[in-house]
């Protein structure tokens, strides 16, 4: 039972867990320049100085480390990585914190506890203009309108971008390298170093300042004898250029990167090449990695590892750390006892294997939290056998916590809630080795009697976490798998003109999506405008991750409407899978959807009743095409303005087909126990029992029908007490005669189309009846627009005619031309 609650308690909680996360990291206001004696840059990542195309943001963030919470100076990409920061000791820890470019020119981070931190002091320029900004290739910069006068570039940390020199620069009295944070959580100097040796012509990664991997020569642009940035990220579509410059006492390498062997300037033409914690190196703006973390554990010599050697009980070649089973781990390592094998407060993962490898019975290793700040390396050994004479373990029996296991304790990588903070005074510093370890002296025997029942409880909880979050993740996998599948046999499987693209593909058409480029958000994720390297200009739309659809609607809009070749429908050209990206590919709509000019007043001028007639006779075809002309028949069931795009010359085409249902057989309805759709465009019958067919299509034509002729919205209460919608209007005026009165005053020509708009209202009237069976199909109701002289049918009363007063009081205050039908909703909320 318990297992259950705490089952049924995880989505509540990973939602809250996100949120707090997502609320922390919040752009918010933003700025693009500080000016020499102007305002202040202040704290919190709500408040930030962006780089012109908004993908680079300079912000002085909060880090949590257990009850201490200190800001750092630091540039995001995205907001999803930090790429560059400030001075590790230039950290805040009294609430205050603002970045400002000072009268004399000088940049500097000011706090209440003491002298500012000076980042840039102004000796050389005696100018009262100076700026402070983020530039586009993620540099900070302070200038004069001229050249940089300094630069972030000139002070990497632990990413290495396109552009940044790496090695011995101004005739060799700099040597720029990047350091790795101590651990994921927190922007303080770690173990790990990694530079540019003009001696022995390679990258050289050091541990605490010791030699511990070489890239060996390089081979190419973008090869290492040890190092290939061209297996796995080229997957992506990237290709790296790395160049060695030395010239004038300078010795450094720098790289670029193009798309599929292109590069454009203005497009996206950007990496992250991270130097991880753990020694591992990463690009951050895919998610590949070039060098594995794990892979110079130990003895190891492959790929530019430097043997560790140590005490002569680790001279085997086979020693080295690993990752064993959870069982093992539980029932074979006991928590070392003594002095000698105690708990080691050190700072990284890292620290703590070294310290292991240097002490004969030490077997296992783990990082966790010690309180105050601060983080304790945990020291196991293994349970020695009783024919063992010795007890010290064979090599073949030794057990090292590593990988996943390690990382977790020491970023919370794996999603853990307890994920450790480090206390930077507590921390070693970037040369000198934990030989001074403190030891924490512990009998493991007295504490597993007073605490043996905890270590169960402690376990079993774990267990059930790791239960918990493999089956999400299993999940996750076997649904993208068998959306790949379908890939395979719907989607591109016999139609060969869709297009698989790469995300780099996709980030470049975007301009990493901009924006700048966004064209709209719906009920499947925000839509951006692109332009492809061969000129054609795309719309691609993003499945995002609060997103009230997913990978059903994704494989549905995908399978079903590559199947659909019509005028009146919108074209897919391809799409993208990467991961968790899923982005579909459409030709691009110039003016955009119905709604942004049929509801706004600056706009809707433009659509005088021909372009009306001609779009309302472009949707009805569309829609006759689907539910009789296609090879199966469709039911859109999310027929909205906001999914009807207008090309150059205002031809509508129907779009979004991620809700759409298909037909096989000649059945004529269906039910469901999840409707789906968009309040104001639901049929009755649909809306409250389910029920869908082509006539719920029918129904929501006939509302654009009347929202096309009106200029106003459906949801948008005409008439307070009672209240009336456009519904209601539209019925109460054809009972009192008048029903010409619900035409958009901005029809100029309405005299000349008098009987043409009569018919129209009349149409959309009968086609949203109350009941399903006395609507007119698609074929009737285009015959009825086409024949302006056949009498037609008398309405009858339309279901829905007018709206719950707490929906028209969330509404009253809204602007006329703000849409609220943009959104599908998988569950029924009023919106």
């Amino acid at each position: 039972m318990a297992l259950v609650r705490l089952i049924d308690l995880a989505p509540v909680a990973v939602v809250l867990l996100i949120f707090c996360c997502c609320s922390s990291i919040n752009p918010g206001v933003a700025v693009d320049t500080l000016r020499q004696g102007g305002p202040a840059l202040p704290p919190g990542s709500n408040s930030s100085l962006d780089s012109p195309s908004g993908q680079f943001s300079l912000a002085i963030t909060e880090f949590n480390s257990d009850n201490l919470t200190c800001r750092y100076l630091g540039l995001w990409w995205e907001f999803r990585y930090f790429i560059w920061t400030a001075d590790a000791s230039f950290r805040i820890c009294d609430g205050s914190g603002r970045l400002v470019l000072d009268r004399n020119g000088t940049l500097k981070l000011t706090h209440s506890a003491g002298p500012p931190f000076v980042l840039y002091s102004n000796t050389t320029t005696t100018s009262k203009n100076l700026t402070a900004a983020v530039q586009d290739n993620g540099s900070l910069s302070v200038s004069d309108g001229n050249d940089p006068l300094w630069q972030s570039f000139d002070s990497p940390t632990d990413s290495w971008l396109p552009g940044m020199k790496l090695g011995v620069v101004n005739t060799g009295l700099q040597n720029r390298k990047l350091t790795s944070w101590l651990v994921d959580s927190l922007p303080v100097k770690g173990a790990f170093t990694l530079e540019w040796d003009p001696k022995r012509e390679e990258l050289v990664m050091k541990r605490r300042g010791a030699v511990y991997w070489a890239s060996g020569k390089q081979l190419g642009p973008g090869r290492f004898q040890n190092l290939d940035l061209t297996a796995g990220i080229s997957s992506a579509g990237l290709d790296y250029n790395v160049t060695r410059v030395s010239k004038d006492g300078d010795d450094y390498l720098t790289f670029g990167v193009s798309v599929n062997g292109n590069s454009v300037p203005g497009q996206w033409n950007f990496s992250i090449l991270a130097l991880g914690h753990d020694g591992g190196i990463e690009d951050k703006t895919v998610g590949v990695p070039a060098l594995d973390p794990d892979l110079c554990d130990g003895n190891s010599t492959e790929k530019g590892c430097v043997r560790w050697g140590g005490p002569e009980c680790r001279s085997s070649n086979e020693e080295r750390f690993y990752l064993p089973r959870w069982d093992e781990m539980l029932e074979e390592w006991d928590e070392v006892d003594g002095a000698a094998n105690g708990s080691v407060v050190a700072g990284s993962i890292s620290d703590c294997k070294e310290w292991c490898w240097n002490h004969c019975q030490c077997g296992g290793v783990s990082l966790q939290r010690a309180g105050n700040g601060t983080t304790q390396c945990v020291f196991y050994k293994y349970g020695v056998s009783s024919n063992e004479s010795s007890g010290v373990p064979r090599a073949n029996m030794y057990r090292q916590i590593k990988g996943k296991v390690a990382r977790k304790y020491d970023s919370g990588g794996d999603g853990s809630t307890n994920a450790p903070s480090i206390s930077p005074s507590a921390a070693p510093s970037a040369v000198d080795p934990p030989a001074t370890a403190k030891v924490k002296n512990s009998s493991i025997g007295k504490w597993v009697k007073k605490s043996g029942k905890w270590v169960l409880v402690g376990t079993a909880l774990a267990f059930i976490i790791l239960l918990i979050l493999g089956t999400v993740w299993y999940t996750r996998k076997r649904k993208l798998r068998e959306l790949m599948t379908a890939m395979e046999d719907d989607g591109n499987g016999g139609h060969d003109h869709l297009t698989v693209y790469s995300v780099a593909m996709i980030m470049t058409a975007t301009d990493n999506f901009s924006p700048q480029n966004k064209l709209g958000q719906g009920g499947f994720g925000p839509v951006y405008k692109g332009k492809l390297s061969n000129g054609l200009e795309v719309a691609v739309k993003r499945l995002s991750e609060t997103s009230s659809q997913g990978l059903v609607e994704f494989r549905n809009e995908l399978v079903l409407i590559a199947k659909l070749q019509h005028r009146n429908l919108v074209k897919l050209l391809g799409y993208c899978i990467h991961e968790e990206e899923k982005m579909l590919v459409y030709e691009y709509m110039a003016n955009k959807s119905l709604d942004s000019f049929i509801f706004d007043e600056s706009k809707r001028s433009q659509l005088d009743w021909n372009v009306r007639f001609n779009i309302i006779e472009g949707i009805a075809q569309g829609l006759l095409y689907l539910h009789k002309y296609s090879r199966v028949r469709i039911i859109h069931r999310d027929l909205k303005v906001s999914n009807i795009l207008l090309d150059e010359k205002f031809n509508p085409k129907i779009s979004d087909f991620g809700l759409a249902r298909i037909f096989y057989t000649n059945a004529s309805k269906a039910n469901t126990n999840r409707p789906v759709g968009t309040f104001g465009y639901m049929s009755p019958e649909y809306m409250m029992e389910g029920v869908f067919s082509t006539k719920s299509d029918v129904f929501s034509f006939g509302i654009m029908l009347l929202e096309i002729v009106s200029g106003r919205k459906n949801y948008r209460l005409i008439q307070q007490d009672p209240p009336i919608n456009l519904v209601g209007y539209a019925w109460k005026l054809w009972e009192e005669g008048t029903p010409l009165q619900l035409m958009d005053p901005f029809l100029s020509d309405f005299d000349n189309y008098r009987d043409q708009i009569l018919r129209c209202i009349t149409i959309g009237l009968l086609c949203i009846e109350y009941k399903a069976r006395d609507r007119p199909s698609m074929s009737e109701a285009i015959s009825m627009l086409n024949n302006q002289v056949a009498s037609l049918p008398i309405p009858k009363q339309p279901g829905f005619t007018t709206q719950p007063r707490s929906i028209g009081s969330e509404r009253r205050n809204l602007p006329e031309n703000c849409s609220h039908n943009d959104v599908t909703l998988t569950t029924m909320y009023a919106r």
